[in-house]
């Protein structure tokens, strides 16, 4: 699995960066596009043709015209097959873009668009785009400012409609915030606090407040929430590297592996080894090796 670090092309230094499909087709030639990743930086999509296939975190998506893509930071996923799509892609900085953080935790990673909300989408893509163009040539005209209200606008025009963004909504800033605070502790600390009332302790609210916020951001209580994030984790170590499932359990923070595999097994309804044995191999035989030292890749792609 490769790890891809945010690296910004020339020209791009603002923490964003707008390609499409066709470009990146185009410099990856070495086709490593169909093997896992995972980038420390967000990639958002539009398809406004064509189709083909995209998967993440162990979901294999069918991509159609209107099909959006939301890649956060951290997510395993592979363009399976994008060799007729086309449209726009957003390179950007997790620090890039704030006010996200619930609609992240509950948006999937790939959702269809009407035809009326991708073609404003699309619309809302291209001004980007244009701006994006206007800073990298015309540097004493650029503003991140802009770019970063542009790029929101963008995905709030795309954001599916969910019950936890309306639920969000309704219950106010309040349980916006503490919810903010919570999963950016859990993304901290969840290989080693793996109970929410250490999460409560240091951030100060009871166990019934967490539990409260994060089901209106995003739809489930605070121990459910947090025992995901570890089961995710523990599914991307298991299908992706090569550690023992001792190792896997050290990494989580489990002393005994018997309560790992009691955990995993409760989480996912099969043991470790029964979820390695179906999702660790990804099948490369078609695909040539990856290039020396030099890659052709858009920059951040090319970590």
């Amino acid at each position: 699995m490769r790890q891809l670090r945010y690296l910004p092309a020339v020209g791009s230094p603002y923490g964003v960066e707008v390609i499409d499909f066709a470009a990146l087709r185009a410099m990856d030639t070495h086709r490593r596009r169909v093997l896992p990743q995972r980038p420390d930086f967000h990639v958002f999509a539009l398809v406004g043709s064509g189709t083909g296939t995209h998967e993440a975190d162990f979901h294999s998506y069918r991509l159609a015209e209107g099909s959006a893509i939301w890649v956060r930071p951290g997510m395993v996923h592979r363009w399976s097959d994008i060799d007729a799509c086309d449209g726009p892609l957003v390179l950007f900085r997790p620090d890039f873009l704030s006010g996200f953080t619930a609609a992240g935790a509950t948006t999937p990673a790939c959702w269809h668009l009407d035809e009326q909300r991708l073609d404003l989408a699309l619309l809302a893509a291209e001004h980007l785009g244009r701006e994006h163009d206007t800073a990298a040539s015309t540097p004493h005209r650029a503003s991140p400012a802009l770019l970063s209200h542009l790029l929101a606008a963008l995905i709030l025009r795309a954001l599916p409609d969910t019950p936890a963004r309306t639920d969000a909504t309704r219950a106010g800033s309040r349980y916006t915030d503490v919810f903010r605070a919570y999963q950016g502790a859990v993304e901290e600390h969840f290989t080693h606090w793996h109970h929410v009332a250490d999460y409560a302790r240091a951030l100060g609210y009871d166990v019934r407040t967490l539990t409260r916020a994060t089901r209106a951001a995003a739809g489930t209580g605070a121990k459910t929430f947090l025992d995901q994030r570890i089961l995710l984790e523990a599914k991307r170590l298991l299908a992706h590297t090569d550690l023992p499932v001792t190792g896997c359990a050290r990494r989580l923070g489990f002393r005994d592996v018997g309560n790992f595999t009691t955990f995993f097994r409760r989480q996912a309804a099969t043991p470790p080894a029964a979820w390695r044995a179906a999702y660790g191999a990804v099948d490369t035989r078609s695909v040539p090796p990856p290039p020396p030292a030099q890659t052709t890749l858009p920059a951040p792609y090319g970590a």
